[in-house]
């Protein structure tokens, strides 16, 4: 593989069902983007980003609207963003599926950056391409960038609100010659602009959706780490997660045995998240606080199991740390939650 950004192969499973909705030569297509077999070889492979560029501009030229982008959208499909997708299905709320995006976003693609903020519009979602060094080119094209946001807004009709619309959106691009994004956003796009982005009303993005399910979501994220890991060696912050959560259940791991765990010296493991700007214990403090907020919702699990769960021996320490992230202890926490 060259020195190119890369994607998840996924994306050709709603690409290749768009191509076959509109009559398109499907392998002759992906004759022509330099698409082989081998870069379709599993769910888990990764393929570059030029290619599936070749790949959208070969389809869309053959279609009178040039609406290739939503046409894709329209396929979207959990699995195309591997585990990431049935954890996103699963998640509490949109804001909370978008926020999987943001975190595990290097498992979709590394060819854009990612960010959510509130604003005053609603909650937002950006999206920013990378470039390519030699000539600062921009990795994904206007037509990469549709298909990206209109498949978010797919992903938010299919787990809120078939109808729902997003506030707003903003494009880098030029306006098209069709109307055909103001037809599928349900709003007309604001373009030429700074940014891309989504802006979904507040209220909508906080509503829990109909398929969550905490332990799926757990267990999808446990299988996202592990992915992370592996095709991302360089992310020590992510592999002294990966360890901890292994450990949390038996008592909160001290740092010299995760450090043996991967194979380093307790100095170099300190040095080395230094240098990324974190800590062991801030790493430590921030996955014990995400899963028991996590545990707080299996109504079935009493305080002392989830204290016990997140690696803390009596449920007064448990208490201090919970009231410390939340300013409310556990039990005050689920009163409030429940109402």
């Amino acid at each position: 593989m060259s020195d190119d950004f890369i994607a998840l192969s996924g994306w050709v499973i709603p690409i290749s069902k768009a191509m076959q909705a509109n009559g398109i030569d499907v392998q002759q297509a992906l004759d022509a983007s330099g698409i082989t077999n081998e870069d379709l070889e599993s769910q888990d492979a990764r393929i570059e980003v030029s290619k599936l560029r070749k790949l959208v501009s070969y389809c869309n030229a053959r279609l009178p609207r040039k609406d290739f982008s939503i046409q894709v959208a329209e396929q979207f499909h959990p699995g195309m963003f591997h585990a990431l997708g049935y954890a996103m299905m699963s998640s509490a709320s949109l804001e909370d599926g978008l926020q999987r995006i943001v975190r595990y976003k290097r498992i979709v693609s590394d060819a854009c950056r990612v960010e959510m903020s509130e604003e005053e519009e609603g909650l937002s979602f950006r999206m920013y391409p990378m470039y390519y060094d030699d000539d600062h080119r921009p990795t994904l094209g206007p037509k990469e960038i549709e298909v990206f946001l209109a498949t978010l807004v797919k992903f938010a009709r299919e787990t809120v609100e078939s109808q729902l619309n997003p506030v707003a959106v903003y494009l880098e691009a030029d306006k098209p010659g069709d109307d055909y994004l103001t037809e599928y956003f349900g709003v007309e796009p604001h373009f030429n602009c700074d940014f891309n982005a989504l802006i979904f009303d507040r209220e909508q993005a906080s509503q829990k959706l109909m398929t969550h399910n905490i332990l799926l979501t757990r267990s999808h994220e446990k299988m996202l780490d592990e992915y992370l890991s592996r095709i991302d060696k360089n992310d020590l912050a992510n592999l002294v997660k990966c360890k901890i959560y292994e450990r949390l259940s038996l008592g909160a791991p001290s740092q010299s045995e995760i450090a043996e765990d991967l194979g380093m010296s307790l100095r170099n493991l300190q040095r080395k998240l230094h240098e990324r700007g974190t800590s062991y214990k801030e790493i430590l403090e921030h996955t014990r606080k995400k899963l028991a907020l996590e545990y707080m919702e299996q109504r079935h699990l009493s305080l002392g199991e989830i204290g016990y769960l997140v690696g803390f021996a009596s449920v007064a320490n448990f208490n201090r740390a919970f009231k410390r992230w939340t300013g409310c202890t556990p039990g005050e926490f689920r009163v409030t939650h429940a109402a």
